[in-house]
């Protein structure tokens, strides 16, 4: 077992800076004593019951024979194809484990209507789904669990056969669950959605996709009694030192340029971001994730508040001012809870709540209920609507002027946001839209997929420094969808969360661009050439 973490320049500098006094305060084995004070007395009610994490690799291990004799089971049947309907979290850390064994797992974390709707069309016959939530009342997944179930009845399947249920003890779902004579497995409710890779929210839909899961958590078991050692060389200390205090003269890093090594750990990036920006974000402090990818572009890890971190499964090497991390993918999930923990601790910030997340519901559910007085676009170009908020368009009649508009709105120290209400699977090129945006702002830019983000990067965007300009797409489908047993579609759902977001960032004073697409297809097309 190999973990190196190698820092240069101003993070090693920033290492440099806090690396005894984690040594001298015992953070690593207090850590893995679960120590809860560790973070101040007002996180201590919160964090006294989100520890697990620390002993997931272990406290798992149990989980292992039932999950691969499921699996047995449903190969004997002929049934092949899964599919995990979750929400940050717990279709992130899944969606990263099958990518890295090589085995398929449709990842269903999405209302957008046309996704759903191929998703469950698609080989119902050898279909099971996993349904993931802690407490089963997350609106996304609740939809995503009825219109399967209504599936599989029409095909003339026993629903119960097909479906499996991973939630908390004593949490509705499992109530539910039971009633309906569904197979569960339960989840440790001490450990949050974010930090729960290798719990079974990380296990059961990885296992019965066909990922050797023993094997990830003896990864993550190594790892976990280096990372409890007190010693300067720690990895988890020295990578949590540097995301929380890469010193730049009188200033700080505070964005993470992550690029994962795509063969080695293709989508690593994707859940490293909803961990750090989850966990950080809040009281208008934290460390911004900017997934990139190995051809991104360079001119971002140039910038003054940005700090280069290329992941890799092996094969560290030195950078000319950055880090560099390399571990097995088990290891690496062990590896970045600790540190981000540790420069929560840095940072003065409770790790395990998410204060804003809530605000974004609240404000999805009001819009849902008054989803009949629509905002009229400000204007119309070709097929695209435009909308702003905290955002002045005045005098503004084509999409190029309202993007560079927004664009102009960026500070120093900005970002941009870029949020997709749209099919993910309809070959959208999203890699080029950021990298358009990036080259013309000159300025780190993240992209989300909605509403999934919600569940992660969402806490940061509003409880993180007020730096973001947000860049809304929402695809208006051709063909809703009823979302069974409910009073609403899942066309007014996302439509809802998206407008339910931009007010909540508006509120905080952040202007939100909002386009929405009658035609998906050629108006993305559109907006590349209007930010290009």
């Amino acid at each position: 077992m190999t973990i190196s973490v190698r820092a240069s320049g101003t993070a090693l500098a920033a290492v440099q800076e806090s690396i005894a006094s984690l040594v001298a305060d015992k953070v690593a084995s207090r850590i893995a004593a679960k120590d809860f004070t560790l973070w101040g007395k007002e996180a201590d009610s919160e964090s006294a019951i989100r520890l697990g994490w620390v002993t997931s690799a272990t406290d798992s291990i149990e989980l292992v024979d039932g999950i691969l004799a499921l699996r047995d089971e449903f190969r004997s049947k002929g049934i092949t194809r899964f599919v995990l309907c979750g929400m940050g979290g717990s279709s992130l850390a899944p969606e990263v484990i099958t990518n890295k064994y090589n085995v398929a797992l449709v990842v269903l974390d999405s209302t957008n209507p046309d996704q759903v709707r191929e998703v469950v069309a698609e080989s119902i016959e050898t279909t099971a789904i996993i349904v993931s939530s802690k407490s089963g009342s997350t609106v996304e997944t609740d939809s995503q669990k009825r219109i399967f179930e209504q599936a599989f009845t029409a095909a003339g399947i026993d629903k119960t056969e097909r479906i499996v249920i991973v939630t908390d003890p004593g949490s509705p779902m499992e109530a539910a669950a039971k009633a309906d004579g569904y197979r569960i497995f339960n989840a440790d409710p001490t450990v949050g959605g974010r930090y729960s890779a290798l719990t079974a929210f990380g296990l059961v839909p990885s296992g019965l996709a066909g990922v050797d899961i023993k094997g990830l958590l003896e990864e993550a078991n190594k790892a976990a009694s280096l990372l409890a050692t007190d010693v300067e060389s720690n990895p988890g200390l020295v990578l949590g030192a540097a995301m929380a205090r890469t010193a730049n003269g009188s200033s700080y890093k505070d964005k993470l340029a992550l690029i994962a090594e795509n063969l080695s750990l293709p989508g690593f990036g994707d859940w490293a971001e909803q961990l750090i920006a989850e966990s950080t974000g809040k009281h208008s402090k934290g460390v911004l994730p900017v997934v990139l990818d190995e051809n991104s572009f360079e001119a971002l890890t140039t910038q003054p508040d940005v700090l280069l971190v290329e992941i890799a499964a092996t094969n560290a090497h030195e950078t000319s001012s950055g880090l560099s991390v390399s571990a097995p993918l088990g290891a690496q999930f062990m590896l970045w809870e600790y540190a981000t923990v540790v420069a929560s601790r840095l940072l003065g910030i409770n790790p395990f709540d998410q204060p804003d997340v809530e605000s974004a519901k609240i404000a999805a559910r009001r819009m849902l209920e008054e989803r009949a007085a629509v905002v009229p676009a400000l204007f119309i170009d070709g097929s695209i609507e435009v909308r702003a908020q905290e955002l002045d368009l005045a005098g503004s009649s084509d999409i190029a002027t309202a993007i560079k508009k927004l664009f102009a709105e960026l500070a120093t120290d900005g970002y941009v946001a870029i949020q997709a209400y749209m099919n993910r699977n309809a070959g959208f090129d999203v890699h080029q839209l950021r990298e358009l945006a990036a080259k013309s702002t000159n300025r780190p830019t993240t992209f989300g997929w909605a509403p999934r983000f919600l569940h992660s990067t969402g806490q940061y965007h509003k409880g993180g420094p007020r730096q973001g300009v947000f860049l809304q797409l929402v695809s208006k489908d051709q063909e809703d969808l009823a979302v069974p047993g409910r009073d609403f579609t899942f066309g007014e759902l996302i439509a809802s969360q998206a407008a339910g977001d931009a007010k909540v960032l508006a509120d905080l004073g952040r202007p939100v661009l909002t386009l929405t697409l009658n035609n998906p297809q050629e108006d993305f097309a559109t907006i590349l050439k209007a930010i290009g």
